[in-house]
């Protein structure tokens, strides 16, 4: 009599296979969204303990209304300077245009300062003098290169709405995941526990602190810094001040100087400012490109245990891979990945500021 208790090995590799295409099949489905999940779920855990502070506040009353007015007012955050920036855009764009058109458009003079610019001072002083006395004629004998940086400059701006327009939608799901956090928590838990049995809250523990590290430790100083180096350009009448200001937030991400990408801005200040303002603002990037070093230890106390290399690995990475919101998502993909090769390599818990039962209850997903 045979053993019913014993599957055929036909059965159990259709089993397999089936389960192996129900997998794939889904995950293809996902994948489009597979960004937007993974910004949500670190925006969630990051933005999780003022959240938990609001609903304390509120006594826990309320607790949807008071969910959807604090991502009502993060989203205004991103969309009032978005909208600014945009129109901005627009109308300076009208202008050279309009300007073009009417033969109204003048390029001011170069001052003499510029051919002393390292490497291409003295190519960039003779464009810029051509322009300025005849801008028709400039055009057009440069006419594919201004084309090819027209087109380079429309993408990047076109990539960088779609990322603030994925951010938007990336804020709502977050705030869906912020109100089941504890559900989100424990079903995080148990999905560990059937990979490894027991392991599941020093995980999630351990995932949580990584996110919040990264985020404290490295995005959000390099968001404060670049802020602070757009706020000396606008007042010194930098031009593309906001160009400045995203390679001051790249090089502030990657662990590299800022001031690497103040050093051009400098050098044009020098070219039209007076020698006071231009030295006051040498001196003040200087202080931002350094701010790093008190900024760090105060919103981040112990420091960030993970290393250098794999930040930058995952900031370049996640860049090349997703444009500007892979410079945010790259480097705690990979911190998280990193912390949990190290835990499985060695066996060791990671140590964390909190207990256990308080990061529990303050995860955010």
């Amino acid at each position: 009599m045979k053993d019913s208790s014993k599957k055929n090995p036909v059965d159990i590799y259709l089993n397999l296979v089936l389960l192996t295409i129900l997998l794939v099949w889904s995950f293809y489905i996902v994948q489009p969204f597979v960004t937007l999940i993974v910004w949500s779920i670190i925006v969630a855990v990051s933005l999780y303990p003022i959240y938990q502070k609001l609903i304390k506040l509120t006594k826990g009353k309320k607790k949807g209304l008071v969910t959807s007015l604090f991502i009502i007012v993060l989203l205004a955050l991103i969309l009032t300077p978005t909208i600014n920036l945009t129109s901005s855009l627009i109308d300076s764009g009208k202008e050279l245009v309009e300007g073009f058109e009417a033969g109204t458009l003048k390029v001011p003079p170069p001052k003499a300062d510029v051919k002393e610019w390292p490497f291409v001072g003295e190519k960039l002083h003779a464009a810029w003098t051509r322009a300025s006395h005849d801008l028709e004629n400039f055009i057009v004998t440069y006419k594919d290169e201004l084309e090819s940086s027209l087109s380079w400059f429309v993408g990047s701006f076109a990539g960088l709405i779609g990322s603030v327009a994925l951010a938007l939608f990336s804020l709502i799901f977050a705030g869906v995941f912020m109100l089941n956090a504890d559900s989100g928590f424990k079903t995080g838990v148990q999905f560990i526990n059937r990979l490894r049995e027991g392991k599941g809250e020093d995980f999630m523990v351990m995932c949580t602190n990584t996110i919040r590290s990264v985020v404290k430790g490295i995005l959000l100083v390099a968001v404060i810094q670049s802020v602070l180096a757009y706020i000396g350009f606008i007042l010194i009448d930098l031009p593309a001040a906001s160009v400045f200001a995203i390679l001051v937030l790249i090089f502030a991400i990657i662990q590299l100087p800022p001031l690497i990408a103040m050093i051009p801005a400098i050098a044009i200040v020098f070219s039209y400012a007076d020698s006071t303002p231009a030295i006051i603002f040498t001196v003040y990037s200087i202080i931002v490109s350094m701010s790093d070093s008190f900024l760090k230890p105060i919103l981040l106390g112990k420091g960030l245990e993970t290393p250098m290399l794999v930040i930058l690995i995952g900031a370049l990475g996640g860049m090349m891979l997703q444009g500007i919101l892979g410079l945010f998502i790259g480097p705690v993909v990979l911190a998280i990945a990193y912390n949990l090769y190290n835990y499985w390599l060695t066996g060791v818990e990671v140590e964390s500021g909190h207990s256990k039962a308080s990061d529990a209850g303050s995860s955010g997903t």
